[in-house]
């Protein structure tokens, strides 16, 4: 069985995953500052750049209160890369046997992109139980996601919804009990680490902490 267990429960602690596509390692500890500054500690880093791997373990290494994570884990290799860079978790877009097996192999916390009922059965066959819904949005929402678990209610399954989450939407998200965490891109974008906006990274940050607390703390 793949360890889903208490690495996931401290990724998702916060309620909110930044994450972040990082052009070079140069960036790393401002970005890793500023999420930490805002009381943000967790973050996953999309291996949708070649820096990727070379990120985590820059804020694996220098920062241990940081939950580091890996994003667009889609083959063995870069399953591989995430976890000796030090990644503690990953994530797909989608479901697939080869990679649940290399995960489980590893005994590694993988967390599978779920877009329909199929994928929830097949998840649940290898003893998954943290899907990514993705993309949340366009997808049909909130509303879509209670159509395709609604079969599997009593397997306690935990959803971390990706894809068009924002902070307009984030209240809702976080209210459906299935919800472990949201990820999104809009805390710390491209554009702005590109451009080295810590300061609005750290108050987007910010922001999505304090929300998700609220509406956690109101039950």
């Amino acid at each position: 069985m793949i360890d889903t267990g208490e690495t996931l429960l401290e990724a998702t602690a916060f309620g909110v995953i930044p994450v972040v596509e990082i052009d070079g390692v140069a960036e790393a500890d401002a970005l890793a500052e500023a999420l930490l500054e805002a009381g943000l500690g967790v973050i996953e880093v999309t291996f949708r750049t070649r820096a990727a791997a070379e990120v985590i373990a820059r804020i694996a290494e220098r920062y241990t209160d940081m939950v580091v994570g890996a994003g667009t884990i889609i083959s063995p290799v870069d399953l591989r890369r995430a976890i000796d860079a030090g990644a503690r978790f990953a994530l797909a877009p989608g479901l697939s046997a080869a990679m649940l097996d290399a995960a489980a192999e590893a005994g590694f916390a993988y967390v599978p992109g779920a877009m329909a009922a199929s994928d929830l059965q097949a998840g649940l066959e290898r003893g998954i139980r943290t899907f990514k819904f993705f993309p949340a949005m366009p997808a049909g929402g909130i509303a879509f996601l209670r159509a395709i678990s609604a079969p599997f209610a009593l397997h306690g399954l935990r959803f971390i919804p990706t894809g068009g989450v924002s902070i307009t939407n984030l209240e809702e998200w976080i209210r459906e009990p299935a919800v472990a965490a949201v990820g999104g891109t809009w805390i710390a974008s491209r554009v702005m680490i590109r451009e080295g906006d810590w300061a609005g990274i750290r108050r987007n940050a910010e922001e999505a902490v304090r929300l998700a607390r609220r509406v956690r703390e109101a039950g």
